[in-house]
């Protein structure tokens, strides 16, 4: 199967988990099926858009391995879209009408006072040309409405199977505002034809949408693309998960010291029929990806999820991989190190702490320092990964304590903590000098 997707994010703020989802469900889609990716950017709105969230949506997808194969800028196609305007024009499909907000209004709730649909009358198709020209004179400037065909709209969607839309109790959307700034849906078909867009996936609430674009791809003439619409996230109370939490952005998530595989492993599993594990890479997730597994209920975010996800990555992770990272935070002891404490990370910044632990100084905590004393003196002079069970079962003969007694008591002396990662390999990595400095109590 031939497969181009998009993704076309608005420059207008950071980018998000929901905007990521979808950016996601794409790549993998394509990654699947050796398709193309394809950013485009939407940044029709000059006022609101800015270089800088552009910037950070590359950042942001570059990060996450979201790689794309082609590149597009909206603001720098509208040639392409007065084009498509113009034709739709000139076949009666796109028509000027003059009301205003207020007016629009007091409309809508006359039909609603009279239990009729709120949905625009088209009254502006019965204005004469000298009409329309008084209200010009007036300073009004038209915005431009598509004309629905006003049928039954059928496609089969990926996620939900056979749907359809009935436009006519839809308004004739509109296309064009009064300053003559395009709206969102004609540049996005109009792109979708030139640039061969196959497939269009993205979120549930763009379904009553995709009616009317299927009509305005029809009246240009170009191929309608598959559709599919995955549910929306809610948040682990069950509520509407809002898009604009600055706390879900990526660039938060990134500096908050998530691993980008944590976040695409959870972002590609919520809602689906796989379990939620970490997977191994970017492209096992892509190799694994249909759209059969994806549920129709809502997908439950839960923060809580991500942490877990983001543990398994880096429990896993090998000491190539870690190893420039380590060296970046100064904390590379090597990879006897690294294997000794990566089970213990939920963060990769925990690793600090850790290496603290080891090369110290650690203040020992001391509860029995006649006990510390008897472990000492039966502490092996060269320490190799046998030497913590020869050590504890010398203590335990010399002193008869056992179980909990024996080991938390060694354990806090030796890492100043009441749990961590295992002791044989620590004790190694701690070596005797610090090892006994510490069980005298001292700080090492």
């Amino acid at each position: 199967m031939t497969v181009k997707v998009r993704f076309a994010p608005s420059p207008t703020g950071r980018i998000h988990v929901g905007n990521i989802r979808a950016a996601l469900t794409n790549w993998l889609f394509a990654k699947r099926f050796g398709g193309t990716f394809v950013l485009r950017i939407d940044d029709t709105d000059l006022e609101r858009s800015t270089q800088e969230y552009e910037d950070g949506i590359e950042t942001d997808l570059k990060w996450l391995g979201l790689v794309w194969g082609e590149r597009y800028n909206q603001s720098k196609r509208f040639d392409s879209y007065q084009i498509a305007a113009d034709r739709l024009k000139a076949e009666g499909k796109l028509y000027p009408c003059y009301e205003t907000g207020e007016e629009l209004d007091r409309r809508r709730k006359v039909q609603l006072s009279r239990s009729l649909p709120p949905i625009y009358d088209r009254a502006a198709l019965a204005l004469t040309d000298p009409e329309r020209a008084a209200l010009e004179a007036e300073g009004r400037r038209p915005h431009w409405r598509f004309k629905l065909d006003g049928r039954r709209v059928k496609w089969t969607d990926l996620v939900r199977g056979e749907c359809d839309v009935d436009t006519t109790s839809m308004s004739d959307p509109v296309l064009i505002r009064e300053d003559g700034a395009f709206l969102y849906t004609l540049p996005s078909v109009v792109d979708d034809i030139e640039m061969g867009i196959t497939h269009v996936v993205r979120g549930e609430d763009h379904v009553t949408n995709t009616g009317v674009q299927i009509e305005i791809f029809e009246a240009l003439g170009g191929a309608v693309p598959i559709f599919g619409h995955f549910s929306l996230l809610i948040g682990a109370d069950g509520e509407a998960l809002s898009k604009r939490i600055g706390s879900m952005s990526i660039m938060d998530m990134r500096e908050h010291g998530y691993e980008p595989l944590a976040v695409t492993s959870h972002l590609a599993r919520l809602g689906t029929s796989d379990p939620l594990e970490a997977g191994t890479s970017l492209e096992q997730l892509g190799e694994s990806f249909d759209f059969s597994k994806m549920g129709r209920a809502p997908a439950r975010y839960d923060p809580a999820d991500l942490l877990r996800l983001n543990a398994q990555v880096l429990h896993a992770m090998p000491y190539e991989t870690a190893k420039p990272r380590l060296a970046a935070i100064d904390s590379d002891l090597g990879e006897g190190f690294w294997l000794a404490i990566r089970a213990n990370l939920t963060l990769f910044a925990d690793v600090s702490a850790l290496a603290q632990m080891v090369r110290g100084p650690v203040t020992p905590v001391v509860e029995d320092q006649a006990f510390l004393t008897e472990a000492l003196a039966v502490l092996p002079q060269t320490l190799d990964a046998a030497s913590w069970g020869e050590w504890t079962n010398a203590v335990k003969e010399r002193t008869g304590a056992k179980g909990k007694g024996l080991f938390q008591p060694l354990r806090r002396a030796l890492t100043g903590m009441d749990h961590g990662p295992e002791m044989a390999p620590l004790l190694v990595l701690i070596g005797r000098e610090r090892a006994a400095a510490r069980l005298s109590g001292q700080t090492a």
